[in-house]
């Protein structure tokens, strides 16, 4: 399932359903349009597929990724034999910093890896986007705990069952909450559940161009004498 709510271009304008499908297929990538200066937040509970949806884009110009496996993966380098959970403060201040810092660069369209499973980390994500003059935009991923626990075995890293814990008390219902209450800030809020998510996803970056087409001259009465 995809659900998506659009904002139009004026501040205080309720968001309303724009696209709405059902179950995708892995042949069919989920398209999200952000044109212009943007910042797209991709968020859901540890496990629930951020990083494999991320690892779907096809490097493009203009777009930077920021996933904290990148981070991880730097720090574990020179951080070798020192338990992550000693590591993991550091790997969320860096990531952080760099988040902070793509949103004030002049690259168009930046992408975000988070949890964000608080509502407060939403909005200070939709608050750096303002403040960085970029449109927010908000992909969530909805999936069940256990699917989520499923994710965190999978790719080798589990979280702490009290840290996940709260992630999942927070998540649950967040995705009805996004779009029966949708917060402001945010130029578009998309729900996806894990069958959508593994078709892929895909931005379109590129500004939508309106096309003029000129009505054909009138042409002059002719007179028959």
């Amino acid at each position: 399932m995809i659900v998506t709510l659009g904002r139009g271009p004026e501040r205080n304008e309720t968001p309303e359903p724009c696209v709405e499908h059902g179950v995708t297929t892995a042949t069919r990538p989920v398209r999200l349009a952000l044109p212009g200066r943007s910042l797209l937040l991709v968020a859901g509970m540890p496990g629930a597929g951020k990083s494999t949806l991320l690892a779907s884009l096809p490097a493009a110009d203009g777009v930077v990724v920021l996933d904290s496996d990148s981070q991880r993966a730097a720090l574990r380098l020179v951080a070798r034999g020192v338990p992550y959970g000693w590591q993991r403060p550091v790997v969320h201040l860096v990531h952080r910093s760099a988040v902070v810092a793509a949103a004030a660069s002049r690259t168009p369209t930046v992408v975000v890896h988070l949890p964000a499973t608080q509502p407060g980390t939403r909005a200070a994500v939709a608050r750096l986007a303002a403040a960085t003059r970029r449109s927010a935009h908000l992909l969530w991923l909805q999936v069940g705990v256990e699917d989520a626990r499923r994710g965190q075995r999978e790719r080798g890293r589990v979280v702490p069952e009290g840290s996940f814990s709260a992630h999942a008390r927070r998540a649950e219902g967040a995705a009805a909450d996004l779009l029966g209450h949708p917060p402001p800030g945010w130029r578009s809020i998309t729900v996806l559940d894990r069958a959508a998510a593994e078709g892929g996803l895909r931005l379109d970056t590129e500004p939508t161009r309106a096309v003029l087409v000129r009505a054909p001259a009138a042409q002059e009465p002719t007179t028959v004498s």
